[in-house]
C-alpha cells in the first residue's frame, strides 16, 4: 500500500489554485456525503449539518444538499447571510435552498443520529468564537458521532494545535491529501478516523514529498532495503553497533539501546558505560560486550551516543569525540543536552560528512533551538524541519504524530506507535534501532523513516495482542520489532 502524501497549506493553496476551473467543492461535498451516509448506515436521520461562513460552509451545504436527495431528514444551522459567503459557499447555499432547506440559527433540540462539522477547515489559526464556539461545545456534548469536513472546527491543521473549543470527531473526511495538523499534536485526538478524498486532481501531487509513514505500506519495501541475508555470512556482514553512555543509576537505558540494536540485525553490539563500575555482563543479553567508556570502541560501523549519559566533563569529551568521528552516528538523551549547550559541537554536527541523526523529545528539541517546550508543541513540524536543516541531520521530534525531519526540508509523519510508548526506555530501544540500521548499511533518510515507524508499529503489536496500552514496558518493543521486521522480510514459501 502506497504511503499517503502530506500537503502543507501553502502548497495545498498552491495546487488548489492551479485547479480554480475545477469543481472542487461539489466533489468535497459529494465525497463527504458519502462518508455520512455511511456514519447513518440503515438511518434517516436528523442530522444536524453546521455551516460556517467561508468555503468549508460551502462543502457543508453540498452535503446537506446530498442527504437530503437521499431522502435523510436534515437540519442545517448557519450564522449571517448568503451574500456575505464566498462566491462558491454562496452559489452552494441557493441550490441547497432551493431544495426547500431552511437555515437554522441554533442546533434544533432532540438527539441527532449524527453531526456534519463544516464550520471551519484548514485555515483558521485561533479559537473559535460565539455563536460557532457555542455549536462546537453543543456537538461534543450531545453525544452524537461526528464527521467534520476537510478539519476539525478549532484544529490547527498546519500545526495541530487544538484552539478550545475544537471538535473531537468520530471521522474526518479530508480533501486532496492529509494536512500535516490531522496527524501530529492535537489532530489524532480530534480527527477520529481519517479518509482522504483527492477530488481527481491528486495527480497534481509529488508522491515522493512528504509521507504519512505506516508499517503497512513501509514493510513492502524491506525485501529491498533489508538485503536478503544469504547463507554464506558473517556476523561481520551486518555491522557493529557501539553504544556510548550509562552512567550510575542510569546503566539500563545502554542496555535496553544495545539489546535492541542487537535484535534489529546488527552483528556485532559493544555497550560503553560511564558508570565508575560498568556490569561485567548482560544477564538477559551476554552477547552484548560490556566495556568502560574509558576504553571505547573505535572500529564500529555506527555509534549511539548519549543514553543514560548524564552530563558534565567526561559526558561531554565522549559527545565531542563521539561527533569528531566520521562513522554514522544516533545523537539522543543527554548527547542531545550537551550539543544543546555548545555552539562549537552545534558547528560540529553541521560539518559533519557522515550522517548524524538526532532523536529529541520535545523538551530537548526546545534546548536545541533555545526555546521553551510550548513553543515546540505549537509548530511541531516548523521546529523539526529547522533542527534538521540548521543542523544538517536526520532529524525526529518525538511524540504524539512523531516528525521526521531531514535537511533538505523535507518532512514526515508517523502513524504508528500511540500511548503504549509512553513508558520510560522506550527512546533508547528507538536509539538502538536506528544504530542497527545504519551498521546494516541503509542511508540515514531511509533508516529513519524505517526505525521510527517499526518502534511505533511494535508497540501497535503489543496492543493488538493485549500487551498494553497500559503497562507496556519498553523491553517488551524490542523482540515485538524483531518479529516485525522477520515477518516482513521472510521468502515466500516454496511449493
Amino acid at each position: 500500500m502506497p504511503l499517503s502524501p502530506i500537503l502543507t497549506i501553502p502548497a495545498l493553496r498552491t495546487i488548489e489554485g492551479r485547479h480554480a476551473h475545477v469543481p472542487l467543492m461539489e466533489r468535497a461535498g459529494a465525497a463527504a456525503a458519502e462518508i455520512a451516509a455511511a456514519m447513518l448506515g440503515s438511518g434517516r436521520g436528523p442530522v444536524v449539518v453546521l455551516a460556517g461562513p467561508g468555503n468549508n460552509g460551502g462543502d457543508a451545504y453540498v452535503v446537506a444538499r446530498r442527504l437530503r436527495e437521499r431522502g435523510v431528514d436534515v437540519h442545517v444551522v448557519a450564522a449571517g447571510e448568503i451574500a456575505a459567503l464566498p462566491a462558491d459557499a454562496a452559489a452552494a447555499c441557493r441550490s441547497l435552498r432551493a431544495t426547500g432547506a431552511e437555515l437554522l440559527a441554533a442546533p434544533p433540540a432532540g438527539q441527532p443520529a449524527l453531526i456534519v462539522d463544516g464550520l471551519f477547515g484548514v485555515g483558521l489559526s485561533r479559537p473559535l468564537t460565539a455563536p460557532h464556539a457555542n455549536w462546537v461545545d453543543w456537538a461534543n456534548a450531545s453525544g452524537a458521532p461526528i464527521l467534520a469536513l476537510d478539519a476539525p472546527s478549532g484544529l490547527d491543521a498546519a500545526t495541530g494545535v487544538a484552539h478550545p473549543p475544537t471538535i473531537v470527531a468520530n471521522a474526518t473526511a479530508t480533501f486532496i491529501a492529509l494536512k500535516p495538523g490531522l496527524l501530529t499534536g492535537d489532530g489524532p485526538d480530534h480527527c477520529g478516523e481519517i479518509s482522504v478524498h483527492a477530488l481527481g486532481i491528486g495527480g497534481d501531487i509529488d508522491p515522493s514529498a512528504n509521507l504519512r509513514l505506516e508499517w503497512s505500506g513501509l514493510a513492502t519495501d524491506l525485501p529491498v532495503v533489508l538485503a536478503r541475508r544469504r547463507r554464506v555470512t558473517h556476523k561481520g556482514s551486518y555491522g557493529s553497533v557501539c553504544v556510548v553512555g550509562g552512567a550510575d543509576g542510569m546503566i539500563g537505558a545502554p542496555l535496553l539501546a544495545g539489546r535492541a540494536a542487537l535484535r534489529s540485525g546488527a552483528g556485532r553490539v559493544v555497550v560503553c558505560f560511564v558508570a565508575e563500575h560498568p556490569p561485567g555482563v548482560d544477564a538477559q543479553s551476554p552477547e552484548l560486550m560490556l566495556r568502560d567508556a574509558r576504553s571505547p570502541e573505535h572500529s564500529a560501523d555506527a555509534w549511539v551516543v548519549g543514553p543514560g549519559l548524564a552530563r558534565g566533563s567526561r559526558a561531554m569529551a565522549l559527545t565531542a569525540g563521539a561527533i569528531a568521528r566520521d562513522e554514522p552516528r544516533v545523537l539522543d538523551a543527554d548527547a542531545l543536552n550537551i550539543v544543546a549547550v555548545d555552539e562549537t559541537l552545534r558547528q560540529a554536527i553541521a560539518a559533519r560528512r557522515a550522517p548524524t541523526l538526532l532523536t529529541p523529545h520535545p523538551a530537548e528539541a526546545a534546548r536545541l533551538l533555545q526555546s521553551d517546550t510550548a513553543a515546540i508543541q505549537a509548530d511541531r513540524v516548523g521546529s523539526a524541519v529547522t533542527l534538521a536543516t540548521g543542523l544538517r541531520a536526520q532529524v525526529v521530534l518525538k511524540g504524539n504524530g512523531s516528525i521526521v525531519a531531514r535537511p533538505d526540508g523535507s518532512f514526515d509523519i508517523n502513524a504508528s506507535g500511540g500511548p503504549a510508548l509512553a513508558t520510560a526506555g522506550s527512546g533508547d530501544v528507538l536509539a538502538g534501532i536506528l544504530g542497527a540500521l545504519l551498521a546494516q548499511g541503509i542511508a540515514a533518510a531511509t533508516a529513519m523513516r524505517i526505525g521510527v515507524c517499526l518502534h511505533g508499529a511494535a508497540a501497535d503489536a503489543l496492543v493488538a495482542q493485549g500487551t498494553g496500552p497500559m503497562g507496556v514496558c519498553a523491553s517488551e518493543l524490542i523482540d515485538a520489532a524483531r518479529a516485525l521486521v522477520n515477518e516482513a522480510t521472510r521468502p515466500p514459501a516454496r511449493r
